[in-house]
């Protein structure tokens, strides 16, 4: 069962409909117990970077997060699950995140077109296992802020303006900066392919 980890961001529904084209059971919670004994876990999210952090720290799910990962335990992060994994956002003012990885959330520089919205080619860097199976292919993003790394842990990377990670994979972790849910079968593949890790 995948846990999708529910702190008061949208866009879960749509992530559980995906998964469960493939047949795999995903529960949308919040519940501890429900989150430990479940094989993967997600964390899909639109929002701003501060708002999601709170909604992650009153549930005590920043701690279920860093505890379940250690176990080594599959772990998605997509949009804005994905930038919460990193050091710290510049958005709404400074706020940490989880540090699971190294890099800092920054905005768009000006004079391009905020939030970054569409679909936007993006280049392969590690296939396997999330993007097994899957070439070079156009991805649909929403997005003001990015991770400003390329140095590590990158898995794929797109471009608006200036190269950025598009995907990142470390150990266990795996995040995506586009929606996964919303690319069509190419996205959907993403999804399968993380749901049949072991």
């Amino acid at each position: 069962m995948i846990a999708l980890l529910d702190y008061g961001a949208g866009n879960l529904r749509s992530v559980q409909k995906a998964f469960s084209l493939f047949g795999y059971e995903a529960c949308i919670t919040s519940d501890k117990k429900i989150i430990e004994n479940a094989s993967h876990i997600c964390l899909p999210g639109v929002g701003a970077f501060k708002k999601g952090m709170e909604g992650l720290q009153e549930n005590g799910l920043d701690q279920i997060i860093k505890n379940e990962i250690k176990k080594g335990k599959p772990f998605l992060g997509i949009c804005l699950g994905m930038q919460m994994l990193f050091e710290n956002s510049s958005e709404d003012g400074f706020c940490e995140g989880l540090s699971l990885l190294k890099g800092k959330v920054v905005k768009f520089a000006d004079g391009v077109k905020i939030p970054h919205i569409g679909w936007n080619d993006i280049d392969i860097i590690k296939k396997e296992p999330l993007f097994n199976g899957l070439k070079n292919c156009k991805m649909y993003f929403v997005h003001s802020y990015y991770v400003d790394t390329l140095k590590e842990n990158i898995s794929a990377v797109c471009e608006y303006s200036k190269p950025f990670a598009a995907a990142v994979q470390k150990d266990n972790i795996f995040a995506t900066q586009f929606h996964p849910e919303k690319c069509g079968k190419e996205g959907l593949k993403i999804l399968k392919n993380f749901g049949g890790l072991k």
